[in-house]
């Protein structure tokens, strides 16, 4: 039998975990019943949203709920958002448990729109919560876990950083979590600080929001997709043991796989013009899977390259 991976001793941040269906709720209550002390952040009613992200959250339901169970949580509201609510996030780590070991950055504004006729305020929220979120959390987690010399960073992405219809403001945000991630993966290896993405796939309130009930779609969100398939891959890359940071992985419905980013081998030519790379296009699309994405194996790996003969 497998020895169970337990955070006795270790705090927890989760943000956006008070919703219901919700991945922060699955990862609070997953990270709870393995022994973490658990902040459970979120701000309840989003008053610039509409529907399932209007209502249907609370921290304190949620952290009744762990401690119902015999876990250790308590709920706070504060927006990350913002520098200082962030920081009051973190400060009430500190109070509660006296340390913030794991952070796993959730909180979301998704809006449904073409690109044309979203809204700038909308632009602007996603970024604020969705990427501003997980920088102002880190920040403010930063010295603890330096001091330390240990911390877990599990920050939210999404496949619509690739690109997605309708998501654009979405999936821009998502992609500024991808590569913030790789810069915390990157400066956190000398303080024992490892940070990595999950891009997960769920039935959530979002889903419940922006799927048309009884559609194929959201039968198969619904049946095959819960929350808490995701929360193991969470808990891992949250655990101390860890091996991996600067990794994205990809999930849903108990698939697991990593995403990355990756470069073909093209080709070098020190007298191009425009006319010999329309020729020659074809070597540089040559051996790239649709949809593959790679960084490399380590952070810095991606920046220690060079081409050479043609190669990179």
């Amino acid at each position: 039998m497998l020895e169970q991976l337990r955070f006795d001793g270790r705090t927890a941040v989760v943000t956006g975990a008070g919703g219901n269906p919700s991945l922060g709720r699955a990862f609070a209550l997953y990270l709870a019943e393995r022994g973490a002390n658990v902040i459970v952040n979120d701000i309840g009613a989003d008053p610039e949203s509409t529907g399932y992200y209007r209502d249907n959250a609370s921290a304190e339901s949620v952290a009744k709920e762990i401690r119902a169970l015999g876990g250790s949580a308590v709920a706070d509201t504060h927006s990350v958002a913002t520098e200082d609510g962030a920081a009051a996030v973190v400060q009430t780590a500190i109070d509660a448990f006296g340390s913030v070991d794991v952070i796993v950055n959730n909180a979301v504004v998704s809006v449904l729109a073409p690109f044309e006729e979203i809204t700038s305020r909308d632009f602007r929220r996603h970024i604020e919560t969705n990427l501003y979120g997980p920088i102002w959390i880190c920040r403010a987690a930063w010295p603890y876990m330096r001091a330390t010399g240990y911390g877990r960073i599990v920050n939210m992405a999404s496949g619509a950083f690739t690109g997605c219809n309708m998501l654009s403001a979405y999936g821009i945000s998502k992609g500024g979590v991808f590569a913030l991630t790789r810069a915390l993966a990157a400066e956190g290896e000398a303080h024992g600080i490892r940070a990595n993405t999950v891009t997960p796939g769920a039935f959530t309130r979002g889903a419940m929001g922006s799927l048309s009930e009884g559609s194929s779609v959201y039968t198969n969100f619904k049946e095959n997709l819960p929350p808490e398939l995701v929360s193991p891959v969470v808990a891992y890359l949250a655990h101390e043991s860890c091996p991996v940071s600067g990794e994205c992985i990809d999930t849903g419905g108990g698939t697991v796989r990593r995403l990355y980013v990756a470069l073909t081998q093209g080709f070098t030519d020190r007298a191009l013009t425009l006319e010999e790379l329309a020729r020659r296009w074809d070597e540089v699309t040559a051996g790239a899977a649709p949809g593959l994405i790679d960084c490399g194996t380590t952070p810095a790996e991606i920046f220690r390259r060079t081409p050479s003969a043609g190669k990179t």
